[in-house]
């Protein structure tokens, strides 16, 4: 029987366009209200250390409104998880933070130092569950199974970035689709997202043992025409309809 991939939702880019001219609006909590009004599975958030955009009260808030998974993205340090051990989300996900950067750029180096894997003794010690954001390679997942993560979120920006239905993007697919299989054979749950949007998410869906998405800009983008429950409805078919066509295994 083939599982239902699971949506989460990013609304990280509801807080830029608030944070742009320093206002009350739009609230991300209640566009995480709307997301999971039109079928959404989770909410996620990125609180990055400059606070440019989800702010630490809407961490707060999230945590008290959101009735499905509520994902908080963060880097591996000491105050951020300090923080998650307060607030206590349902899922911690360890991604790698730069200053500079204006988003994501690539996976967590999960072989580079100590502080990840004190990170996840940390958050894995109080009960929350633990994701780490790596890159699509089988040596990277068996590395982050080593630190006990329980989940691996695929970094999909390499195949999305990739000119559609070119050679690149079929390279990239099939590293998606090897490292997807080496979670599976470690016991790992399977998670991917960056970059996806309706025109590219369907490989990724149809990805062997895949569990959820976390999906943001593209779906953000999109509400701004349809609205937002009627983008994250739109979205979910398009997962269950390549969800469904996949053969796992």
């Amino acid at each position: 029987m083939t599982q239902t991939v699971r949506l989460y939702v990013n609304v990280d880019h509801v807080a830029t366009l608030r944070q742009q001219r320093d206002t009350r609006y739009p609230d991300p909590v209640a566009a995480a209200a709307l997301c999971e009004l039109g079928g959404a599975d989770g909410i996620t958030v990125h609180l990055r250390e400059d606070a440019r955009h989800i702010q630490e009260r809407d961490v707060r808030i999230l945590r008290q409104t959101v009735r499905g998974v509520f994902n908080l993205e963060m880097a591996a340090t000491d105050l951020m998880v300090q923080l998650a051990l307060e607030v206590k989300p349902d899922v911690c996900t360890l991604v790698p933070e730069k200053r500079a950067e204006r988003t994501t750029e690539g996976g967590l180096d999960v072989a580079g130092g100590q502080g990840v894997k004190d990170a996840v003794d940390a958050l894995r010690g109080a009960g929350l569950g633990v994701s780490l954001f790596i890159d699509p390679d089988p040596v990277v997942v068996r590395a982050a199974a080593d630190l006990g993560a329980d989940t691996v979120e695929l970094h999909t920006g390499y195949f999305c970035n990739a000119a559609p239905r070119g050679v690149e993007a079929a390279r990239q697919l099939a590293r998606l689709q090897m490292a997807a299989r080496t979670a599976a054979d470690v016991g790992m749950r399977l998670a991917a997202g960056h970059g996806l949007d309706y025109a590219n998410v369907g490989p990724v869906a149809a990805l062997p043992h895949l569990e959820e998405l976390n999906i943001g800009h593209g779906l953000v983008a999109r509400a701004v025409m349809l609205g937002m429950a009627a983008a994250v409805t739109e979205m979910r078919s398009v997962i269950a309809a390549s969800a469904s066509a996949r053969i796992e295994p």
